[in-house]
């Protein structure tokens, strides 16, 4: 009993770590919804999603040998080969999706002029909390097969799936309130989200054994990432206040009009 309990703990922990990226998509995909539905959207997104988990649970735990056995390969001497099973098309085409998105609206926060108003119109409910559950669904394999390396019993992998689903919840609208209250952070939470579908890509080709002219894929690892992350705020935290500095020396430089 001991054993699970601190099994649980470290299950938990895991799923607050693996949760990241879950949680930033989340956070900005739910902003395409109507404003007084976004909480409404995160949470039954999440809820959704924290029910499939334990439903893939149950299900991986009797047949994972039909998400591991190839489905489908390529063969192209020198250029492209691999053989692709259920869990690398599903983190692959994860991957690319996520790449799309954070492109799209990167590129849209380029083009619109005023951010303050922005005429992109919103997004239907079932539409974005459809987008947040898929999601969830693709980023949950990691937590999920880690869970199972360290356990077999289904009610600790099961708690411990339900308390990252309640800390995803309590955590998700924090996350939002904090986007919207400093938007220049947004840019960057765009760029983190494009991390994240670069590593998802990676980590689904290696599942895939791709090998693109003749060299293996290697899947970015959660230390590269976190590494990569962390250069990424800090460089925008020095910037930031660089600008302000400098901001600030011109408005003192400038020099005052004496009233007529």
């Amino acid at each position: 009993m001991i054993d699970n309990v601190m099994t649980l703990g470290m299950l938990i922990l895991l799923q607050a770590v693996l949760g990241f990226d879950n949680l930033l998509y989340i956070s900005l995909e739910s902003k395409r919804a109507p404003r007084e539905k976004q909480a409404m959207v995160r949470r039954a997104g999440i809820g959704i999603a924290v029910a499939l988990r334990i439903a893939l649970l149950f299900v991986l735990l009797r047949v994972i040998a039909v998400f591991q056995d190839p489905i489908a390969s390529i063969h192209q001497t020198g250029i492209l080969e691999g053989e692709f099973n259920v869990h690398s098309l599903i983190v692959l085409l994860g991957g690319v999706f996520i790449i799309y998105t954070a492109t799209k609206e990167i590129w849209h926060m380029m083009a619109v002029e005023d951010l303050g108003h922005d005429t992109k119109p919103p997004r239907s409910l079932g539409s974005v909390i459809f987008w947040i559950v898929a999601m969830n669904v693709v980023f949950s394999f990691d937590s999920i097969l880690s869970a199972m390396a360290l356990t077999d019993v289904f009610w600790v992998m099961a708690t411990a799936i339900l308390a990252g689903g309640a800390l995803m919840i309590w955590l998700s609208d924090r996350v939002t309130t904090f986007l919207e209250k400093n938007r220049m952070y947004e840019v960057l939470g765009l760029f983190i989200l494009f991390v994240v579908g670069i590593m998802l890509v990676t980590e689904g080709g290696h599942l895939a054994h791709l090998t693109l002219f003749d060299r293996e894929i290697v899947p970015m690892t959660k230390a590269t990432f976190y590494f990569v992350i962390g250069i990424m705020v800090a460089t925008d935290i020095v910037q930031g206040r660089y600008r302000k500095k400098l901001l600030a020396k011109r408005a003192a430089q400038r020099p005052q009009t004496s009233p007529v």
